[in-house]
């Protein structure tokens, strides 16, 4: 052996072997092989400044069998991913089992196919200092901000709490689109659609739908319209029909990827990530973090044969594409097959569906225009200036449409299905009778709360954050609690519809519609407005938009070898810590307190703030300073801005009576745990499927037995020598619960036939629980 390559994943390490000689052994580095010391984050920063590392221990036996094959070998080939990350990984990788320069290579390829590692062994270079020093510049400022801003949200607003320089400024988007949303006023107005009859010269009738050009505000202003249209005349004014063009989308950067498998495969940005690194170390795609939407000459003409081949050469129009985005790096491909000929793969399902999304969108970036023919007639009336619009659009050739078509935040489909509607022959001056003219009340809407994709577009927009942080960023929001993920059902509300028939006559409906439901919606808890005012407050430039969109590009001029890093780092560094300390010693706790008012029925005063545990209403006797307050939690929809006096004071109906339930109290309220139900000493979660202000008896029975019926299958034994001690059913399979310990039962011992004297064995035999670090 005489090569050594190196690279990051097991996985990867696997397919890469399949492409090189018995000359190459391919090893996984698994990951970061160092990490920054935490305890280095608020160091001095000056011109001299490099951060210490440390190897953790389970990297240890890593770094020593890597030394160990690095003695046996001619040359170490560092083939890490081709970004500023899979640069830090070779640099790291160099300095700890300090390589020889001139025995090392660095290698990179935008695919794992046997073509581009043989062109990157081919065409070797260095480690690129410049795209290393960028992303350790990133990590330092990172945690400089992260670890400064942490302990002061502690001191002022809540333990446990975390602040980032792009995490904050992302939460900072979510609770300003929901502030927008709190603060709409919707309108009715009455949008005007009629079904309009058209007969041919064969005396062939057609329906076809066409919109008035106006909008009424009021139900009045409908009536007297549909009123007009009884004795009126319908007459197609004009006729206009033009040569339309659809092209197709460019293949996916990171984040269209993103975008698309939201709306289309109902993906979260974690999710598509983590799939797209699956089918690229197994050779399938593209490296899948980038910002370029560029292919290569063997793509597009790879592309080029199989459209032929498949469709036929009138569907093929090879093309490149340039970016939109200013930010953008364009370091890499595009991300595609790595083989158009493979038009699905072997897999997961996820894998499959994801594999099949990139290979249509890819193909049909390379396919022709598809070409429409669009119609627009214009219907004059004769009692009134308005006119009625029908629109229709044909497909003359589908190019691209054969293949995808893209969906939009909007239409949040799966983009298949028809792209226009059908008209009649119609010609200028001719003459209509209506079916139906209806008036139907709409309401405007508020703009839309973002998803995870409409973020990432958001985030990408404003420069913020690159292909590599879209996905952690987004993740680490809502496992800090700040924003949550749902979907809440809406409410029912009604409107009217006033329609005028065929028979003229003029009736009036009312139908019920949902509004307000949302699926796969980011919501931001009250924690998150609490800690986005307050660092907007005193911490303006961090939660800049444009401050951070400059980060990004600074940090790009750092990996071009145009700005020093230590330069850069210094001059954020010291304004930002004396602004710190100015605020953990100036600002005032905040709790978000607001006063509500008074309860009428004991004179107390209620308000609302945030506790330890979350957002809770508090009922005070102010006449008596040594009386306890009350606690209610917030119902989740609750909002600590918006709460009433009214919504507070239900809160306090609960610890609740429910009813009896065999001749004991069933109660209902709420803990800290969430929402529960009480029966003979008992507790019962209720989880999200109730509310305890208004579950029923028969509902709290339901809970009550369900919970009894699983508790009776997960008990097998107990004994009589020490009541502590129960073998019952969990999770993993049957386990020993001794007092406070479980202890796993092997697998080839039957748990129905332990003694209790086998238990106390299984008990002394089993290993210590490692303890939890202490928390800082």
């Amino acid at each position: 052996m005489k090569n050594l390559v190196i690279v990051e994943s097991p996985a990867k390490a696997k397919t890469i072997e399949g492409f090189l000689g018995k000359d190459f052994k391919v090893v996984s580095s698994y990951g970061h092989i160092r990490d920054l010391e935490k305890k280095n984050a608020g160091i001095e920063v000056n011109n001299n400044f490099k951060p210490t590392y440390i190897i953790t221990e389970d990297k240890k036996s890593v770094v020593k069998d890597l030394k160990k094959l690095v003695k046996q070998v001619e040359t170490v080939w560092l083939a890490t991913d081709e970004d500023r990350e899979g640069e830090a990984i070779s640099w790291h990788l160099f300095d700890e089992l300090k390589l020889d320069k001139k025995q090392t290579k660095r290698i990179v390829f935008n695919e794992i196919t046997k073509k581009a590692i043989s062109d990157a062994i081919n065409n070797p270079r260095n480690i690129d200092i410049n795209l290393f020093e960028a992303q350790q510049a990133r990590r330092i400022l990172d945690r400089l901000v992260g670890f400064e801003l942490s302990p002061v949200l502690w001191r002022k607003i809540k333990t446990q709490l975390s602040a980032g320089r792009v995490q904050s400024v992302a939460v900072r988007l979510i609770v300003e689109r929901e502030r927008e949303i709190d603060n709409f006023v919707s309108e009715a107005q009455y949008r005007v659609v009629a079904d309009f009859l058209s007969v041919d010269s064969k005396g062939e009738q057609s329906l076809f739908k066409a919109e008035l050009s106006k909008k009424f505000q009021t139900q009045k202003e409908a009536n007297d319209f549909l009123e007009e249209c009884k004795e009126a005349d319908f007459v197609i004014e004009s006729l206009e029909k033009k040569d339309a063009k659809k092209s197709p989308a460019p293949p996916f950067t990171t984040s269209t990827l993103q975008q698309e498998a939201s709306r289309k495969l109902g993906f979260s940005v974690a999710r598509t990530m983590l799939v797209a690194q699956k089918l690229y170390e197994s050779g399938k795609i593209t490296y899948m973090r980038t910002d370029s939407v560029n292919l290569s000459d063997f793509a597009i003409d790879n592309a080029k044969s199989i459209i032929e081949s498949n469709y036929g050469s009138e569907y093929s129009q090879p093309r490149q594409y340039k970016t939109k985005s200013a930010s953008a790096q364009e370091a890499h491909e595009a991300v595609r097959p790595s083989y158009f000929e493979n038009a699905s793969v072997d897999g997961s399902r996820d894998e499959k569906v994801l594999y099949e999304l990139i290979w249509k969108r890819a193909i049909a970036s390379q396919m022709k225009d598809a070409s429409l023919e669009r119609t627009t007639a214009r219907i004059s009336i004769s009692k009134r200036n308005e006119n009625f619009i029908a629109k229709g659009e044909i497909i003359k050739f589908d190019g691209f449409l054969k293949v995808y078509l893209e969906s939009t935040d909007d239409d949040n489909g799966n983009g298949n299905g028809s792209v226009g509607g059908l008209l009649p022959n119609l010609s200028e001056g001719q003459k209509l009778s209506f079916e139906k003219i209806a008036a139907t009340q709409k309401y405007t809407r508020p703009p839309a709360r973002y998803t995870e994709a409409s973020l990432v577009k958001k985030l990408e927009e404003l420069g913020i954050g690159r292909p590599s942080t879209y996905a952690p960023t987004i993740s680490t929001i809502q496992k800090r609690g700040y924003v949550l993920k749902e979907e809440r059902p809406g409410y029912e509300r009604e409107y009217d519809i006033l329609t005028l028939n065929s028979q003229k006559k003029i009736y009036k409906e009312t139908k019920t519609e949902i509004t307000g439901a949302d699926k796969g919606k980011l919501y931001p808890a009250d924690i998150a407005m609490l800690v986005n005012d307050f660092l907007i407050e005193n911490f303006p430039s961090i939660m800049d938009y444009k401050f951070t969109a400059h980060i990004e590009e600074e940090l790009d001029d750092i990996a071009k070898g145009k700005v020093d890093w230590h330069k850069m780092l210094k001059e954020f560094y010291h304004p930002f810590h004396e602004k710190v300390e100015h605020t953990i010693e100036h600002s005032e706790r905040v709790s978000g307190e607001r006063v509500l008012g008074t309860d009428p029925k004991t004179g107390k005063q209620i308000s609302v703030r945030m506790a330890r545990f979350g957002p809770v209403a508090q009922l005070t006797d102010l006449n008596d300073p040594e009386a306890k307050p009350e606690y209610a939690g917030l119902r989740s929809t609750q909002k600590l801005e918006n709460v009433t006096l009214e919504e507070a004071i239900e809160l306090f109906k609960l610890p609740r009576l429910v009813g009896q339930y065999e001749n004991e109290d069933v109660v209902a309220a709420i803990g800290r745990f969430g929402p529960y139900v009480r029966h003979k000493s008992k507790f019962y979660s209720l989880g999200k499927d109730y509310d305890p202000h208004i579950i029923t008896l028969e509902e709290a029975i339901e809970v009550i037995d369900a919970k009894r019926k699983s508790d009776a299958e997960k008990f097998i034994k107990s004994f009589e020598e020490n009541s502590d001690f129960q073998i019952l059913n969990g999770r993993w399979g049957p386990y020993l619960k001794a007092g406070k310990i479980n202890v796993r039962i092997p697998k080839d011992v039957n748990p129905s036939d332990l003694t209790y004297e086998d238990c106390l064995r299984l008990v002394e035999e089993a290993p210590a629980k490692k303890g939890r670090r202490k928390s800082r």
